[in-house]
Formats: C-alpha cells, sequence, structure tokens
C-alpha cells in the first residue's frame, strides 16, 4: 500500500519543472519588464516636458495678445490719417485760392473770377475726397420729412410742397457708409397757406 500512494502523490520525488535549453529568451523578457521606479519616472518626465511645452504656447500666447494689442492701438490712434492725409491737398487748393484773390492785378473782375474758379476746383476735389471713404450728400429737398435723417427748424406754408414734406435745406446732411454722418437742416413744409 505504501507503493500505491507513492505512486499516486510521490511528494518526496518531485522534479523541478523542466527548464528551457536557451535562456537567452527568459532574459532579454526579464530585462524588457519596466521597473515600477522606471515607470514613474518616465512618466514624470512626460509630465515635465508637457508642462514646459504648455508654458512655452502660453507666453508665446502672451506675447501675441501684447503684440496684437499693440498694433490694435495703433491702428486706432492712426485711424484718420489717410483722410487727414488727403484734405491737406484741399487746405493747398485753399491757399492757392486765397493767392489769387489777393494777388495785385489791373482787371480785379478776372481777380474775382480766378478766385471762385479755385474755390470751385477745390470744392469739387474735397467732394471727391469724401465719396472716396464712403461720405455721401443726403438729397432732402422734396421728400417726406424723416427725423431720422433730417433736423426740422421751421415749418413754412407752401402751396407747391405737400404737408410734411421737406421745402427747403438751410445744411445739406451726409452720410458714411450706411450711418447718417449729419442731419439735414430743413424747412418743412406745412401745407397750403390759409388765404387771407
Amino acid at each position: 500500500m505504501i507503493d500505491e500512494t507513492n505512486k499516486q502523490d510521490p511528494v518526496g520525488d518531485q522534479q523541478p519543472p523542466e527548464t528551457p535549453e536557451d535562456l537567452g529568451d527568459v532574459e532579454t523578457i526579464t530585462e524588457g519588464e519596466a521597473t515600477p521606479e522606471s515607470d514613474t519616472e518616465a512618466l514624470q518626465q512626460k509630465i515635465e516636458a508637457t508642462q514646459e511645452q504648455l508654458m512655452r504656447v502660453a507666453a508665446e500666447f502672451d506675447n501675441y495678445k501684447k503684440r496684437m494689442e499693440r498694433e490694435r492701438s495703433k491702428l486706432l490712434k492712426y485711424a484718420g490719417e489717410n483722410i487727414l492725409r488727403d484734405l491737406l491737398a484741399t487746405l493747398d487748393n485753399l491757399d492757392r485760392a486765397m493767392e489769387q484773390g489777393s494777388a495785385a492785378s489791373v482787371d480785379e473782375g478776372k481777380k474775382l473770377q480766378a478766385m471762385l474758379e479755385g474755390i470751385e476746383l477745390t470744392r469739387k476735389g474735397l467732394v471727391a475726397t469724401l465719396e472716396r471713404y464712403g461720405v455721401e450728400p443726403m438729397i432732402a429737398t422734396g421728400l417726406s420729412f424723416n427725423p431720422d435723417e433730417h433736423n426740422a427748424l421751421t415749418m413754412e406754408a407752401s402751396d407747391e410742397m405737400p404737408a410734411n414734406h421737406v421745402l427747403r435745406e438751410f445744411a445739406k446732411g451726409f452720410r458714411f457708409k450706411d450711418r447718417v454722418l449729419r442731419h439735414a437742416q430743413v424747412v418743412v413744409s406745412s401745407g397750403p397757406g390759409k388765404a387771407a
């Protein structure tokens, strides 16, 4: 019976499991496996690299914001530079017209005519400059009174113009692109006058 138990469970005769003949594979596997310390160090390095990269991006973005703010400030500061430069030509033309008017001349009529022509050319140049920048005159005479575009100075009776229509302009109104730059100052018709 002892022999039967030995055959069934040979505790003392157990042999160790077979070892592979080529241990190079086993060593490679154990060398390739990372230890918890090395994993932690690798993750810490990645975190530090990412933090450094984020700090660089944040600094670049901050510099970009500051540069854009400086450029925006500069644009606002010098926004009217082009129109002012164009208006200087108008000032030069007015100076020339005044020189024509004050020049010594035998014929006063010719002197006055030359000055008026200079002023007319200057006005045309100024209107062209304003149109180039999107400023256009508004037509008011004969139209229905519109408080969004007109300022009524007074009302007058008129047999020719219906009531609440612009009879005439004291000062022309102007529009800048899609906005009213200056309201027209107008006289509004109150309709036909009463017979005396």
